[in-house]
């Protein structure tokens, strides 16, 4: 499991068109807060006949991000680009020149076998000349995922492609609307992605596959107003994070809070996970009541739980 916060740090990932022509002001004035990344998009949001128009108005924006941040201090996000394809990784930072560092990686959709070559090499380029790391969030949500005859032998074979380049995959993310299309579903407000048993079954093979080697992100949810949204949000956020999940993809500024509540850590698992982690292991015993004495504490099968909590607490806090 990765055994750094900065993995666990990406949060609630908050979608906006990278066209859109207010968000630098808005990232200025903190208007989205202080616990959340952001990713700007030029796939699915943007027209194929306006990626020139956006990409020429995503330079606009780190720019004026870049000046404004050498005239006062404020909260800047992790900053990603979600990409068509690879040749436009080294395009856009021909553009972005100076600018570019403000960003921390490139999100790469609909990941498959075909590209996944191609994506890592530009990736891999791209750090030759960046003074900080770059990092790759490829999106599992390739429709060849639903064939249930091969699902397993493709997972482990991205898997094995990323291998090489594991320290720059900074997540895992799955593309749940993309594969609710294969299939014609849409969840309603109070209803969760995981009681669509295709889908679930989806994730968790990506889980099984790469759940103990990579943080893999939540899909998104697209509710943000209307009866129930929230409720069914923290639902959906619940079963996340039982499955295996950690972080989500959000497409609105109301949603950042519940994420970010969602994933704080209980004082009683931080209190368990302490005593777990620092437990004296010559001791004649590796099993305890916990903390409250309201479970069983076992150091052999409960320290990667442990370091999970601690990580978590560090990123997103404690309730």
């Amino acid at each position: 499991m990765k055994d750094s916060v900065l993995y666990y740090s990406v949060g609630p990932l908050l979608y906006c068109p990278a066209d859109h022509t207010g968000i630098a002001a808005s990232l200025i004035r903190e208007r989205f807060g202080t616990r959340y990344s952001l990713a700007l998009c030029l796939e699915d949001t943007i027209a194929d006949d306006h990626v020139e128009a956006a990409e020429r108005q995503l330079a606009l924006t780190l720019e004026t991000l870049q000046k404004a941040a050498s005239e006062k201090p404020f909260f800047l996000p992790k900053l990603f680009v979600r990409v068509r394809n690879p040749q436009q990784i080294p395009r856009l930072l021909d553009r972005l020149k100076g600018a570019s560092f403000l960003l921390t990686g490139f999100i790469l959709p609909k990941f498959s076998v075909e590209n996944a070559a191609a994506y890592m090499d530009a990736v891999l380029r791209a750090n030759q000349n960046a003074k900080e790391p770059l990092y790759l969030m490829p999106i599992l949500e390739d429709p060849a995922l639903v064939d249930l005859r091969t699902r397993h032998e493709l997972l482990y074979h991205l898997k094995d492609l990323l291998a090489p380049i594991q320290e720059l995959v900074l997540n895992i993310r799955v593309g749940g609307n993309d594969l609710c299309h294969v299939f014609g579903f849409r969840r309603g407000p109070a209803e969760s992605i995981h009681s669509l048993a295709a889908i679930s079954g989806i994730f968790s093979d990506i889980i099984t596959v790469f759940g103990t080697d990579y943080v893999v992100s939540g899909p998104v949810w697209e509710y943000y107003s209307g009866k129930h949204w929230k409720k069914g949000l923290k639902k959906e956020l619940k079963e996340d994070r039982l499955c295996g999940f950690t972080g989500k993809t959000v497409i609105h500024p109301r949603q950042i809070e519940l994420v970010n509540e969602a994933y704080k850590v209980s004082s009683k698992d931080l209190a368990d996970a302490q005593a777990i982690l620092g437990w004296d292991k010559n001791a004649p015993r590796l099993v305890s009541g916990c903390t409250s004495r309201e479970r069983m504490n076992e150091y052999k099968v409960h320290s990667r739980w442990a370091k999970r909590i601690l990580l978590l607490s560090e990123a997103y806090g404690v309730r």
